[in-house]
């Protein structure tokens, strides 16, 4: 596709692969969108990595072309502010997701915004700051305060707003498989708080109710 990286064609590209059905499906998770999302992909595959092109599509402020711009750009590209105003616009759960994971957690400067978000107002980028803070619990712990970490997440989960709740119940529950001298505790909040305790899970699938989560994987582990 090298003589088509424009703004308009790839818009044309990505227009081919609506799908009413599936725009319907998305959008009852709130994701505005028809398109599978491993199409989205091999489309990504086709434009390769281009991130002048990935923001231009990005602000078109359309949730496809946002998602397509994920994939094509350079993480390690973006500033601290233009991080930090991204993530203030990834209110669609898909567009959000795929920033955290792609983009915020890939960028050098993850550290620096975990810091930067982590008391924000907005539950959407406090949420990031705990999925971001549950990323280093889990592979690289050193100079984390992980007391104050179950303190604030003791006090503050259970009437925390869905994004933050999930993210703060994530670091929980690798604070409980990773560091084993602060297991008890973090399985004592999560059986007392109860937060996603009813949480459908599918069969094969581990509940994200922090002290089944816990003990299944450190069961996994230990054998």
């Amino acid at each position: 596709m090298a003589d088509t990286m424009t703004v308009p064609a790839v818009l044309e590209q990505l227009a081919a692969l609506e799908d009413p059905k599936m725009r319907a499906a998305n959008e009852k998770r709130g994701d505005d969108h028809g398109i599978n999302l491993s199409r989205m992909r091999a489309l990504a595959k086709q434009v390769k990595t281009n991130h002048p092109l990935a923001k231009e599509l990005w602000s078109t402020g359309e949730t496809a072309p946002r998602l397509l711009a994920l994939l094509i750009c350079k993480p390690r590209e973006f500033t601290a502010d233009e991080l930090d105003a991204m993530l203030r616009e990834t209110r669609p759960p898909k567009v959000n997701e795929w920033f955290v994971s792609y983009i915020a957690k890939k960028s050098p400067l993850a550290e620096e915004m975990r810091l930067r978000w982590f008391d924000d107002p907005d539950p959407t980028v406090a949420a990031a700051a705990w999925s971001l803070t549950s990323e280093r619990v889990a592979k690289n712990s050193e100079g984390l305060d992980l007391e104050d970490l179950l303190d604030r997440i003791e006090r503050d989960m259970k009437d925390a707003p869905a994004r933050p709740q999930w993210t703060m119940n994530e670091t929980l529950a690798q604070i409980g498989i990773h560091h084993p001298h602060l297991r008890a505790r973090a399985l004592e909040i999560g059986d007392r708080l109860q937060v996603l305790a009813d949480y459908p899970t599918a069969p094969g699938c581990t509940s994200p109710f922090a002290p089944i989560w816990i003990n299944e994987i450190v069961r996994r582990r230990e054998g």
